[in-house]
């Protein structure tokens, strides 16, 4: 008898539970007219920088109103990348190997740390996997998440080395201008509910 009292509590709990749960984890979608998201790089002649004009992703919290953070993807069309310049461009597809990548992807894998800085603006470290031209690899990364009016900030920025990811960096007129292999990327990305 008791034994049968004890799983009705706890199937009473868990049927309380998995609601609270839901209306607790809130998941806000890239909203990419608002985002933006630039490479900048250097070269023997001068900085550049390339813009993406279409990237796609989603945030969730396991609680929101805390800033827990659960999941992150970032996915970027390669080809999106745009610096002004159709030269520059085609050998910049060319680097990230296009025709057989399409995307750049970034994944959460965890959250290291979540440190409040302010009103609903917490700063996150965290590790996540990053995916450029077919090679993956684990990176750790910081960025500030503000939450308001239903509404999720992303800011920061990372740097990584193109060799990392086995690209070979971008070169032009006939290897006279050569670019620099680091590079950083900065974005700011909006997320709505």
């Amino acid at each position: 008898m008791m034994k049968t009292q004890k799983l009705t509590i706890l199937f009473l709990f868990v049927i309380i539970m998995l609601p609270l749960q839901n209306i607790l984890a809130q998941a806000f979608k890239l909203n990419n007219q608002k985002s933006s998201l630039v490479v900048y790089g250097t070269s023997n002649i001068h900085d550049w920088d390339v813009k993406t004009e279409s990237y796609d992703g989603a945030i969730t919290f396991e609680d929101v109103s805390q800033g827990t953070l659960k999941a992150l993807n970032i996915t970027v069309i390669a080809e999106s990348l745009k610096s002004g310049k159709n030269g520059m461009d085609k050998n910049t597809y060319k680097a990230l190997k296009t025709d057989d990548y399409k995307n750049i992807r970034f994944t959460l894998l965890k959250v290291n740390t979540i440190t409040l800085k302010g009103e609903n603006t917490y700063a996150v470290e965290a590790t996540g996997n990053l995916n450029i031209a077919g090679k993956t690899n684990a990176i750790n990364i910081e960025f500030v998440v503000e939450i308001a009016n239903n509404q999720v900030k992303l800011v920061g920025e990372k740097k990584i080395k193109m060799t990392d990811y086995n690209i070979e960096p971008p070169k032009a007129l006939f290897g006279t201008i050569t670019t620099g292999d680091e590079v950083i990327i900065k974005f700011e990305s909006i997320f709505n509910s």
